[in-house]
């Protein structure tokens, strides 16, 4: 909940990341900022916000006979902590494949580009199954603070439980208490998008003192909608030689793995 003796805090702010403002536009509230820069918005949020949208456009379009099976967000600029506009269109329309759109701009900026691939359902439970590794259960790892090494109000928000394993090597649970939207219906998977980009700073190999190493996207893939709202992440940073890095996650909920996502980052010691 909402910190009473923090300062930055503003007293009637409803508690969530976004209010929608009109039916493409939404604007995110303190709970947004950091972390890389507190006047700037933290990209997970919008990356959940954008995930919805596609979501709400689908179930407005033709309901929900398609599922969300890989998002992919192109980064293109720093957001400030100021109203944006989400526009979808779809791309590839199909039956029982649809590949969609979402721009997230500021001030006619594009800033984020979202492409998902929608895919119908079928019946394959006789053939489910992964040889992913789980992760430890969540009482089995330390609570940890992301603002310990972070800055801004979006960064104290996550309830983690982690485990470091070695540099650069992390596996932890996390969840929010903070909804990604007022007065609406989100669905788990968008709820988990809302989260998961935290993984970079996490897992992170070095402080962010020494070295700046944003992430430039994040391509997720899923095979399996989670299930709760306790995402579990099993993560390795990598830091090449020329300033490229990756850093990439296995999702899980507490079933078990669910899918895996990539981070592309520009890697600058300061």
């Amino acid at each position: 909940m909402p910190d009473p003796s923090n300062e930055t805090e503003r007293p009637n702010e409803p508690y969530a990341y976004f209010v929608r403002e009109a039916t493409t536009r939404f604007r995110p509230t303190q709970y947004v900022g950091g972390a890389w820069d507190t006047r700037e918005q933290h990209i997970a949020p919008p990356i959940g916000l954008l995930a919805h949208v596609i979501e709400a456009d689908l179930a407005a379009r033709r309901g929900h006979d398609l599922r969300l099976t890989r998002l992919s967000c192109d980064i293109l600029g720093v957001i400030p902590l100021e109203p944006i506009e989400v526009q979808v269109q779809v791309l590839r329309p199909g039956r029982t494949i649809e590949l969609v759109e979402a721009r997230l701009s500021h001030a006619g900026r594009d800033a984020v580009i979202a492409r998902a691939w929608l895919t119908a359902r079928y019946d394959t439970a006789a053939l489910q199954g992964s040889e992913l590794p789980r992760m430890k259960p969540r009482d089995q790892m330390a609570p940890w603070g992301l603002d310990s090494v972070w800055p801004g109000e979006f960064v104290k928000t996550p309830q983690i439980w982690r485990e470091e394993l070695a540099v650069g090597r992390v596996q932890f649970w996390v969840r929010s208490p903070v909804p990604l939207l007022t007065g609406e219906e989100v669905s788990r998977t968008a709820n988990m998008f809302r989260l998961i980009d935290i993984s970079n700073g996490v897992a992170a190999r070095v402080p962010p003192e020494e070295v700046l190493y944003p992430n430039l996207d994040l391509t997720a893939h899923l095979y399996r909608a989670p299930e709760g709202d306790l995402t579990g992440l099993d993560t390795t940073v990598s830091f090449g030689p020329d300033g490229a890095g990756l850093t990439h996650s296995v999702l899980h909920d507490e079933q078990g793995p669910i899918g895996a996502f990539m981070q592309t980052l520009t890697v600058r010691p300061r």
